[in-house]
């Protein structure tokens, strides 16, 4: 009778032991990062798929969407399945020479260039200002396009800002990033705002918005038809909503803007003022250049050619 309460206690804490263990790995990925590798894993398994694979399965896989899907979307499931396959310590099929060949065959034949955002460039933005009305919505969008803009922020870093993220100092606005996509554990990365040097200013806008604001928690709340200044933030969504209303109100093309659209224009118009890679990376946060030239649009093209050095 002992032993078989001390062998079902030991395995009552086996149980635990992996409980947390999984609640790790869990813990390690992002839950957008979790949300796509589940509707991915959930796309093969409908397809008729399973994990652990084949690279016989892999291949089948690959031929059967051949058509249905993009290259991007393709590759992106497979990424998927190939980190769960090593999560789980499986061997992975995905890694295998023949599904690679297999890939950039489908690639070659198949491929074209990813669709892009159109970066909201300085200028298109001191243009979009002028439609934003003076009513308590209008000074919180106008504040939300100009630090969304000079922070070059991911509209789901931008929406989650805290008055307590900001500090004012005689040379501008510190905003102090407590997690971003690339931080997920927190480790914070501060971004400097300088005072403007000609009428826009961002950190005035943040200054004159949160004085409308009073004591609330998060900077850019949701507000009403009426006015009315709601408790939590908005949602990322809601500020890709934002760039779209007043691109399309100021006569722009609003359906080739998103909520990149601002961390696209700063990374954008800085190279075209000239701005070293170094400088820009420190402002986005990106790790390397070839992370910021998928930033840097086709505005840059021009900015210190090699045919203009030449005629």
């Amino acid at each position: 009778m002992l032993n078989q309460i001390s062998h079902s206690s030991t395995n009552h804490v086996a149980e635990r032991k992996q409980e947390r263990f999984e609640a790790l790995i869990q813990n390690s990925l992002s839950k957008n990062s979790r949300i796509a590798l589940e509707a991915d894993l959930k796309h093969f398994e409908n397809w008729g798929g399973s994990v652990p694979s084949t690279v016989e399965q892999m291949i089948e896989y690959v031929l059967y969407h051949e058509g249905k899907y993009t290259v991007a979307t393709l590759k992106r499931r497979l990424a998927s399945l190939s980190k769960l396959h090593n999560i789980r310590g499986y061997n992975n099929p995905i890694s295998s020479e023949m599904v690679k060949m297999a890939v950039k065959g489908f690639t070659r034949e198949h491929g074209k260039p990813q669709y892009q955002v159109k970066p909201l460039l300085k200028e298109d933005l001191i243009h979009v200002l002028n439609f934003i009305p003076d009513t308590t919505k209008g000074k919180r969008d106008t504040a939300l396009l100009l630090l969304g803009f000079s922070a070059a922020l991911r509209r789901s870093e931008l929406c989650r800002i805290k008055c307590s993220d900001l500090e004012f100092t005689d040379r501008g606005l510190v905003l102090t990033l407590t997690k971003s996509k690339t931080d997920q554990t927190g480790q914070g990365r501060k971004i400097g705002i300088p005072y403007g040097r000609g009428n826009v200013c961002p950190v005035q806008a943040v200054k004159d918005w949160q004085a409308t604001l009073g004591g609330r928690e998060y900077l850019f709340p949701a507000i009403t038809k009426g006015g009315n200044i709601r408790d939590g933030h908005i949602s990322d969504r809601a500020i890709a909503d934002i760039i779209k209303h007043y691109a399309k109100k100021s006569g722009l093309n609003y359906q080739r803007y998103s909520g990149h659209s601002l961390r696209a224009g700063l990374a954008t118009s800085a190279a075209m003022c000239g701005v070293s890679s170094h400088k820009i990376r420190q402002q986005t946060g990106h790790k390397s250049d070839t992370m910021l030239s998928r930033y840097i649009r086709d505005g840059d093209l021009f900015t210190d050619n090699a045919s203009g050095h030449i005629f």
